[in-house]
């Protein structure tokens, strides 16, 4: 039996409002094995862990149980304080408390009660833990950036400046992202173009930056500071080493009907193409699905007229594989598909548009070379009607119950910017409310309402119906002035909803990361951690993990970059203890524990053993990598014959936690 020490956290009144915290240390003391037990206001402060410390010295404690908050919390906090003080820190227990208690009751003995029975369990495995010691691994001094995008490109030039070699992957032909896509941006209305591609350039130019366009990753493996990722780059039928992006190609191709994505299918392109100016690398592709020579056997003139001989119609998907000690996670958003929202009329007129796409129409490098045109008719649309929110805040299942955050500024900036370049265009905006935290944000929109003479009305729009002569028949509401709107628009621009990118869901399967129920990556602690995921090694930047602006994105990927750097400037890292473990004498060798295992931790080997009358028998056992394994239990809950445990978390303790809360 150990000699365990209780200590009872108040949480100030987040736990001692409800739960009689001194009632509960005394119930404590009289649990088996318990030698000493008490409360203490906060046992996370300094003070608090000075306590834990000298009780272990002064009364030879063997086991410790605090009960405060979630482990999640500070469960590295008292065990670092017990390792201090000389006890193995894996024979510290936390009960919750807060979370599982205090903060789910509102009756103080109810609350009490369950805060004792939750203690007993914590006891009661603490009596059953053994001393277990960190394992070490080498860490590989590589990054890999998953996304080209402005989030991508810090994170990777910060992690480059400090020395050590990122690799990015970038699913398009070039790096920039959707803000490549920008005219201007908010609130300074600065060029978006000439912030971006100086950017771009650095990390084209940069030694330790190496940039895989035209690439996803197609599987991970490994762990923190020893992942093993194979990356698909796709055959672009031109060779990078040779192509100089003259553009000969792409003027001669004579298949010129291809819609052009990065024009958000508002102009066509031809089958070969570099999708801007500006773009990086500058290296041409050619649409396979386009291409009369890949599709039909024909043409082949791009390869004739190209001066450098780059063209190569041979070329096939090259699998890359790499070892990087850390990922970032920078995959981006997309705009929410509008068209299933009939009542703007999305699919029944040309003339009502998304905001990327308004923002591609007054680009000098967009279809119309930045004169705003009406998409069905080519001529100046004299009124223009606005439509915030469209699939944000939205609570039925076509939208997202979330605010994109972002919508309201981009807004107010095409308003403002159409209104100053055409000053006799009206524009409406509406919206459900402005919203406008951000630095110089609420004066930007006023200067739109007071400057520039943007009629906002608070309301929406109920129904959008093309007529025959060309307008948009638009019947809205105006909820201050209470009464029915209808105005005749030339064309009618939606703030689609933020979402993520759709292959982030991919990427986070492989990586073994958490993602929310919208779809985007889940930090490990949305306070204290917010650029780092649950999964070790893997860290977050920019709008994958939720809704931005340009700004912000760019100081979290930065702090995924600090993140990353502390984690390469180490030779070793700490592995956990708590992975699972096999009983050779009781594995069957089924395979059910490596069929469930997310980490691939699980082999099989052929051993023998001895049998009856000291005959030799050759059994398939199952073996764990313990620098692999996560520790998630899985396969210890598929193995049929219990053989698979978990070390710090086996089945005898858990059932030992169990049997004490049900008494």
């Amino acid at each position: 039996m150990r000699r365990i020490g209780v200590f009872v956290c108040h949480c100030g009144t987040n736990i001692a409002a409800t739960v009689d915290v001194k009632k509960v240390a005394e119930t404590l003391q009289n649990e088996p094995g318990v030698v000493y037990s008490t409360d203490y206001m906060f046992m996370c402060s300094g003070a608090g862990q000075k306590l834990v410390q000298e009780k272990i010295k002064e009364e030879n404690l063997s086991g410790v149980v605090v009960c405060s908050c979630s482990p999640r919390m500070h469960e590295k906090t008292f065990r670092k304080a017990a390792q201090e003080a000389g006890l193995n820190p894996y024979l510290v227990e936390c009960a919750n408390i807060r979370e599982q208690c205090a903060w789910v009751h509102k009756d103080m003995a109810q609350a009490t009660e369950k805060a004792v029975a939750l203690g007993r369990a914590a006891i009661a495995k603490v009596n059953l833990n053994t001393p277990l010691q960190d394992g070490e691994s080498p860490v590989e001094k590589r990054a890999l950036v998953i996304g080209g995008g402005i989030a991508g490109m810090q994170a990777a030039l910060d992690i480059a400046e400090a020395g050590f070699p990122v690799d990015i992957v970038e699913k398009s032909t070039t790096i920039g992202g959707t803000m490549a896509k920008l005219d201007k941006t908010f609130p300074t209305l600065d060029c978006a173009s000439c912030i971006m591609t100086p950017r771009m350039v650095e990390c084209a130019q940069h030694p330790n930056i190496n940039i895989i366009s035209f690439a996803e990753v197609q599987k991970v493996s490994g762990f923190v500071g020893n992942f093993i990722v194979e990356i698909n780059k796709k055959a672009r039928f031109v060779d990078e080493d040779k192509c100089t992006g003259c553009g000969a190609c792409i003027e001669k191709c004579p298949q010129h009907n291809v819609l052009d994505a990065f024009n958000e299918n508002l102009a066509n392109r031809k089958a070969i193409n570099i999708p801007f100016a500006q773009a990086i690398p500058n290296v041409a592709a050619i649409d396979k699905n386009s291409c009369l020579k890949l599709t039909k056997g024909v043409c082949g003139i791009c390869e004739k007229v190209c001066p450098s001989n780059a063209i190569d119609y041979t070329q096939k998907d090259e699998l890359i594989e790499k070892k990087y000690g850390a990922i970032v996670m920078s995959t981006g958003f997309k705009p929410i598909k509008v068209d299933k929202f009939e009542e703007f009329g999305y699919s029944q007129s040309k003339d009502v548009i998304t905001s990327l796409e308004l923002e591609r129409l007054m680009n000098a490098a967009g279809p119309t070379g930045g004169t705003l045109l009406r998409p069905s008719d080519g001529k100046h649309p004299k009124t223009i009607v606005f439509q915030s929110c469209v699939g944000s805040r939205d609570t039925s299942c076509r939208g997202k119950e979330y605010c994109s955050k972002i919508c309201c500024m981009y807004t107010a900036k095409h308003a403002m910017m159409i209104r100053e370049k055409y000053p006799d265009t009206d524009v409406y905006v509406f919206y459900i409310d402005v919203r406008a935290p951000g630095k110089a944000f609420d004066e930007f929109y006023r200067r739109a309402v007071e400057r520039y003479n943007v009629h906002y009305i608070k309301g929406s729009i109920g129904k959008v119906v093309p007529s025959s002569d060309g307008t948009l028949k638009i019947q809205a509401s105006d909820l201050l002035m209470n009464k029915q709107l209808h105005i005749d628009a030339d064309l009618v621009v939606l703030a689609a909803a933020m979402e993520p990118d759709p292959t982030a869901q991919s990427v986070a399967t492989m990586l073994n990361a958490s993602i929310d129920t919208n779809g985007f990556m889940v930090e490990a602690h949305p306070k204290l951690r917010p650029v780092e995921s649950p999964t070790a090694g893997v860290f977050l930047a920019g709008t994958c993990a939720g809704p931005r602006d340009i700004p912000e994105t760019v100081c979290m990927a930065s702090g995924a970059a600090a993140k990353v750097l502390g984690l390469l400037s180490k030779d070793k890292l700490a592995t956990n203890p708590c992975v699972a473990e096999s009983d050779e004498m009781k594995c069957n060798g089924c395979g059910a524990c490596a069929n469930v295992c997310p980490a691939g931790a699980i082999t099989y080997e052929e051993k023998e053993f001895r049998g009856p009358n000291r005959t030799t028998i050759i059994r398939r056992v199952s073996q764990v990598n313990p620098a692999v394994c996560l520790g998630c239990g899985a396969c210890t809950v598929a193995c049929p014959s219990g053989a698979m445990d978990l070390k710090g978390f086996s089945n005898k303790q858990i059932m030992a936690e169990v049997d004490q809360l049900c008494l």
